[in-house]
């Protein structure tokens, strides 16, 4: 079972692997088995990925926003169009079940670019009245702009993050997570595709000291990082020390509370999803369950019954509902 992609990195609308970092094993999670390896990013790689963003970017920047939208709706449209060769490559990545990623994955990443697709043409500035004067905003795209992926949702994270950068007249430099980098790519050839001009998006692979790389870059002007509290704490502190804007989407460990007033069955069906859904690995997982002692036996025996019935098995049997987790 392999899933070679044809080089491990992406720049300037092509496939670039003529130097060779440190080696990348992409590892299918149902059995072990290695079935693809990549490299790592070296420093030229790096130089190479954000000198292309930054020259692709002012001639996207002044196209009109509806042109650009187009682009990015016809990118949305592949998408959906090869779901299911893209639900499989996210599987063999992750490791989740099939079921899950042919509707959550590459799906909710088309949702993404379709969105900003049709809003990035009537988003404006703000016209202000200032008694007799007045004043008035532009929005303007920043630059290149750097995305940090988890390995939990990559291509839609992929999306997510480049979708909204992209219709402002930005460049996107994106880094996945070295654990799952193989659908960023996959997303990068459709985008080329679309007819998105080269360099405006560009897939480099790495470790953390390539993401540190990018943040620190003086030509990078935003981050954004979905990841762990850790990293953000890195990744903020090196972004703000050279005053870069930034944004940070990081795991979270809420509890869920359910009192004796409610839904027996409804409470259930929302601590399972929220504790078992992606195989427990998202950001939104419940981790806790806080029970009213009145309802707490019933609910536990329920509980139990409920999840005896969840299907673990070979991610890629449309039957499966829970897979392996990710390593």
């Amino acid at each position: 079972m392999k899933a070679q992609p044809q080089s491990s990195h992406y720049i300037n609308g092509r496939f670039v692997d003529d130097e060779r970092g440190a080696p990348i094993a992409v590892i299918y999670p149902a059995t072990g088995e290695t079935i693809a390896t990549l490299h790592s990013a070296t420093p030229n790689v790096i130089e190479l990925a954000v000198e292309a963003a930054r020259a692709a970017q002012p001639a996207w920047a002044r196209l009109k926003p509806v042109e650009r939208g187009r682009i990015l709706r016809r990118a949305a449209d592949i998408l959906r169009a090869r779901n299911e060769e893209l639900a499989r490559l996210e599987t063999l990545d992750t490791g989740k079940a099939i079921q899950e990623t042919l509707v959550a994955d590459a799906p909710s990443a088309a949702d993404c670019l379709e969105y900003f697709a049709g809003a990035i043409g009537a988003y404006n500035g703000d016209f202000i009245d200032l008694g007799g004067p007045f004043a008035y905003t532009r929005r303007e795209a920043l630059g290149v702009c750097v995305g940090i992926g988890a390995w939990n949702y990559p291509i839609q994270i992929a999306g997510w993050k480049s979708a909204p950068a992209l219709a402002m007249g930005n460049a996107v430099v994106f880094k996945p997570s070295e654990n799952t980098p193989l659908s960023a790519l996959a997303l990068a050839e459709i985008y080329t595709e679309a007819g998105l001009p080269d360099g405006l998006f560009n897939v480099v692979q790495g470790y953390g000291d390539v993401g540190g790389a990018l943040v620190e870059h003086d030509v990078v002007a935003k981050v954004s990082v979905t990841g762990s509290v850790p990293t953000g704490r890195k990744v903020l502190s090196l972004a703000g020390s050279k005053m870069k804007h930034a944004t940070m989407e990081l795991g979270g460990k809420s509890p869920l509370i359910v009192f004796d007033d409610a839904d027996l069955e409804n409470a259930i069906g929302g601590a399972m999803l929220g504790n078992f859904y992606s195989t427990g690995q998202i950001c939104s997982n419940g981790t806790r369950v806080f029970v009213q002692k009145d309802l707490h036996d019933r609910f536990v025996e329920r509980l139990v019954e409920r999840t005896k019935k969840i299907r673990i098995g070979d991610p890629l049997d449309p039957e499966t509902q829970m897979g392996p987790l990710v390593s």
